[in-house]
């Protein structure tokens, strides 16, 4: 019963935490921030294996589990403290008619005035693609499927989910002691503890590789860079291992590779696969749509921990070809199916997803070219949904050029304050 109720927890905090992040920081942070959160996961294992170690070697009775789990209840206690003082996203405020709050926590994160125009232009984003989402009315849950390009988008969110597990990232976490063995490190808490430091180093360095390279391409490497991985795996296990008395030298070599291989994915697929999903929905479905997502590897997660045991005992090392045909499919799914969102807003995203944007030249994709002469070019679109969200239309907005900062509108915000344009004439935007 506690281990069920711990998972309702962990399963809401798998969808809500990076939704939070993605709808919350500014755009040219938002791939590192989400990004985090896969290395505070990585961070809490190897906590957990640290701590597993000690009891194990300090205790002999019930100490060695009780600690670890007493443990656990702790960090609950302090993020759900931690939350009640955090802002409240500024999309999901604005979107519940709370529009100042919306303003001050925009501004809160970006480090800018609340009337500045950088905060204007974030707002407006917010307002054309949520009066397209209200013209749609109520949606029933079966919309993330039929509304605009939102069958691709859910289908990439799950596919891009279950992925992350079909890498076989948790296949060497959860069954390294026997590669480790091959090596002669026999102690499966000193592998735990091996794989846990690695993974979390190498998630520090896949922070930088998010905000600097783009989703794609690092996706791409990481998954070829696993492929080879994967193959060395398979057949120096199977050629070189299997059935051997002595293979010390081959199984250094998988340790090795097997060190690789999580590098590569702790730099990639690991911490980017939650930025692209946190970015891949509009406001309307985000949530129902995370959560698919998510369960989506949970449930891979389980069947890859279910059937292991089985499939290795038939199959040997020849298992991980399983996980290298996983990667080649998932590198082209990329190719074709991904676009390059790297430094773009949330509503620039739906846009360009909206508009069918090639994958393959999505990099260098410019939204002024629909006619947009704004500040960031996103209050391009102007679409809204028909009734039931399963169509779009084209209104007199589209192509309208952003609105710069009125000071007029906000008169506090200007140099010396209200006063300063009580006597001025009437502003007029073009």
């Amino acid at each position: 019963m506690g281990r069920f109720t711990a998972g309702l927890g962990i399963g809401a905090l798998s969808t809500s935490v990076p939704m939070y992040q993605s709808e919350s920081v500014p755009k040219n942070i938002r791939g590192a921030v989400v990004s985090s959160y896969q290395l505070l996961i990585t961070l809490g294992i190897w906590t957990a294996y640290m701590i597993n170690y000690g009891t194990h070697s300090t205790y002999t009775n019930s100490a060695q589990w009780r600690i670890p789990n007493g443990l656990s209840a702790l960090w609950a206690i302090i993020l759900g403290t931690a939350v009640l003082f955090m802002p409240e996203s500024p999309r999901f405020a604005y979107r519940i008619g709370r529009e100042d709050e919306a303003r001050k926590n925009m501004a809160l994160l970006n480090g800018v005035d609340p009337y500045s125009p950088l905060i204007d232009a974030e707002i407006l984003e917010i307002e054309t693609k949520l009066a397209a989402e209200r013209e749609g009315g109520d949606h029933p849950w079966y919309e993330i499927f039929t509304g605009p390009r939102m069958l691709y988008r859910t289908l990439l969110g799950m596919v891009l989910q279950a992925g992350q597990q079909l890498t076989g990232a948790n296949f060497f976490f959860y069954y390294g002691t026997t590669i480790f063995k091959s090596g002669g490190i026999s102690d499966s808490y000193v592998t735990s503890i091996i794989l846990g430091s690695v993974n979390v180093v190498a998630t520090i360095g896949g922070l930088w590789i998010v905000k600097n390279c783009g989703r794609r391409k690092a996706l791409m490497v990481g998954a070829a860079e696993m492929f080879i991985c994967m193959l060395i795996y398979s057949f120096v296990g199977h050629f070189k291992i299997q059935g051997q008395a002595d293979a010390k030298a081959p199984g250094a070599v998988l340790i090795c590779f097997t060190c690789i291989y999580i590098v590569g994915f702790a730099t990639t697929w690991g911490p980017l696969v939650w930025a692209i999903v946190g970015e891949l929905y509009p406001a309307r479905y985000r949530a129902s749509c995370m959560a698919l997502a998510t369960a989506s590897n949970w449930l891979f997660n389980f069947l890859i921990s279910f059937f292991t045991t089985f499939i290795t005992n038939d199959i040997d090392y020849y298992y991980g070809l399983v996980f290298a045909g996983s990667l080649f499919a998932l590198f082209w799914i990329v190719f074709f199916f991904v676009i390059e969102t790297k430094d773009r807003s949330l509503e620039e995203i739906d846009t360009m997803y909206v508009l069918h944007v090639n994958p393959l030249t999505s990099a260098s994709w410019d939204p002024k070219s629909l006619g947009s002469e704004g500040v960031n070019g996103v209050d391009t679109d102007g679409m809204f949904l028909t009734k039931g969200g399963k169509d779009i239309k084209k209104s007199e907005m589209a192509g309208r050029p952003m609105l710069e900062h009125d000071e007029r509108m906000f008169p506090e915000t200007a140099p010396g304050g209200a006063a300063a344009h009580e006597n001025k004439p009437e502003i007029m935007n073009a």
